[in-house]
């Protein structure tokens, strides 16, 4: 990859994040001066456009365009991220456990009693 290119879909999960970080819903503008960069306004609009076709994004009707912000929570997407890696796979046991043995000693505890707890 050259020099000054940002790897596939760094832009969408830099629109994510500064979203994220806003607690609010965001206009195009809003999102543009949020991620301080050199990006052409058309640009955002076009990134915002696929996260919502995607359904990663809402968007309501706002004076003449929209606002947006996030369908869930940074943690359900990550989570939703990484069952959608799972899904499907022949080796999903061997997949967890190398995740597993990658957690440190806080994170191992956390998932540990996560499982032992009674759910619903």
């Amino acid at each position: 990859m050259s020099e000054g290119r940002r790897a596939p879909g760094a832009l969408e999960a830099e629109v994510m994040a500064a979203l994220w970080a806003a607690e609010r819903a965001l206009t195009p503008a809003e999102v543009q001066a949020a991620l301080g960069s050199t990006l052409a306004y058309n640009t955002v609009l076009t990134i915002l456009g696929r996260l919502h076709d995607k359904g990663r994004l809402v968007r309501r009707p706002a004076g003449r365009g929209h606002v947006y912000w996030p369908a869930k929570d940074e943690a359900a997407f990550a989570a939703e991220t990484m069952r959608a890696t799972l899904t499907g796979r022949p080796d999903r046991e061997r997949v967890l456990q190398q995740f597993a043995a990658t957690l440190d000693d806080a994170d191992a505890a956390a998932l540990r009693a996560f499982l032992e707890a009674d759910r619903p």
